[in-house]
Parts: structure tokens; sequence; C-alpha cells
């Protein structure tokens, strides 16, 4: 059965908002909901509403006004890195038509704003002649090269393979890219192969890897629970062991992808360090 997205509108008082996300000062997000239905992801958690939680993946508002309340925002405040997006995938479809997020990057540019975009469509190569060296840096989040599991994980967002391409291009042209390696969950896409091919795959593009575990935040594991009994019987009640700062197993693979990374000189880190 084809899942129906319901798409529609809405405007925005302020167009970024300041972030303590690392390395960043501003988020931007021209849309808000996503239609990829990724099974892991945690954020609804950030607005704590249950309607919207369980919704999320069904539904994607654009705020048509965001373009321009972006252009009077950015004569008042300091300039520092915008990140785009932090919630939602900024190159969700409906961007083919609407080109808000293409629309905020040529006034952030023309304002002096550098900008840090993070996606996982193929849409973004449409945007290649606005990615300027120095003041853009892409990337682009792989949970697994699998296409099978990706499809289980994240099963209306775009497969992994047709950004390879969008990396390679773009970095031979420049730009600083980097593959955001998450969530990394559990039993799921955590063994050595795995992390072999995407450190191999940043290698191979000239990329930094970063890596993040599983959020277990509001709602995330519900969301999961389909997969995780179907696929993976009895994970389900380890999972929140596993994925806590301190735990044996996160410090075991930290230590793994490092030195995975330092052997094939590829620059790494966490995603929140």
């Amino acid at each position: 059965m084809v899942l129906m997205i319901d798409y529609s509108y809405m405007t925005c008082k302020y167009a970024v908002s300041r972030t303590k996300l690392h390395g960043l000062s501003y988020s931007l997000n021209p849309y808000f909901g996503c239609e990829h239905g990724c099974i892991y992801c945690y954020a609804p958690s950030v607005f704590r509403d249950d309607k919207i939680a369980k919704n999320w993946g069904k539904f994607v508002k654009a705020k048509m006004n965001i373009v321009d309340a972006l252009s009077n925002q950015l004569k008042k405040i300091p300039k520092g890195i915008v990140g785009i997006s932090t919630v939602t995938d900024p190159y969700q479809p409906l961007e083919a038509r609407l080109q808000l997020t293409r629309k905020c990057i040529e006034v952030l540019l023309t304002h002096g704003f550098p900008i840090s975009i993070q996606t996982k469509s193929p849409l973004v190569f449409r945007d290649s002649d606005l990615m300027i060296p120095r003041r853009v840096d892409l990337g682009v989040t792989i949970t697994t090269l699998d296409k099978e599991l990706c499809r289980m994980l994240e099963p209306r967002a775009p497969l992994p393979d047709s950004l390879i391409q969008v990396l390679e291009d773009l970095s031979n042209k420049g730009v600083s890219t980097w593959i955001f390696f998450g969530p990394i969950i559990p039993k799921v896409n955590d063994d050595e192969d795995d992390i072999l091919q995407m450190v191999h795959l940043a290698k191979r593009t000239k990329s930094e890897l970063i890596y993040d575990r599983l959020n277990l935040r509001p709602w995330v594991l519900d969301s999961m629970s389909l997969f995780l009994e179907k696929e993976r019987p009895g994970l389900k009640d380890l999972l929140s062991s596993y994925v806590t700062d301190n735990s044996g197993y996160w410090k075991a693979l930290r230590a793994k992808i490092e030195t995975m990374c330092s052997r094939e000189g590829v620059h790494c880190k966490p995603a929140f360090p």
C-alpha cells in the first residue's frame, strides 16, 4: 500500500534560530515534517507532542514565507554558520517544485553567511552551482549501504547509491564533504563490514566521516518496535543498555571506528563530542 503524504503550507515568524549543535550558530528548516519515514528518527521528540510524533513521516508543511523572513532576519543578526537543516531534510521531494531551500541558500550567500547542508537526497545536486568552496559544506546521511536494510529503516528515503556520485562530484569541485554515518544501531548496521564500507566510501570521496549512535529519545523505540520484533527478536529490551555514553559496547565501537579511519587516512569524529 502506498502511503499518501499530507502536503500543506504554513508561515514562520523567524527563518533561523540559534542552535547549540556543535559547529553551528544557527539552524534553518524550510520544511516542517518529513516524508522519509525513517523508523529511528528522533526529530519528533524536539516538539514534545504525541500527535506530531505519531504522524511524523506522513506530512510535510512548506514554510512559504521563509525566504522573505530570512532576508529580513539576516540584516539584524551576527554572522555565523547556518545549518540546513537540523530537524527536517531540506531536500524533501516538494523542494523540486518549490525551491525554498535553494532560494534560502542564495539569500545566505548574498549576506555572507557560511552554510552547512545535511541531507539524504540526491536532489541537492541540483544546487551544485551554489556550492562554493569554503563558503558551503555538504554532508550526506548514510545509515547503511545495504539496500534491503535501508528500505526497512528508511522506507521512503532515496537509496544511498544516489548520493555517492554527489559526494564525488562536489568533492572534486573543492567543496568540503562529509558522511554522517548514523544512527549506528547495535546488531543492525554495526558489524565490521558495515563500518569498513563506510570508511572506504569516505576515503574514495575525500569526505570526513561523522558517526553517531542511536538516540532513544521518546517515541523512537515505539517507531522501531515492528522492525525489531520481526528482524531482530530480543534486541528491543537490550538497546537502551547498548547506547548509553558509557556503555562498554559504545566505547568499543568508537575505538573500532577510530582505528579503521586512522588506518585508512580518513578524518573522523563523533557527531556529539
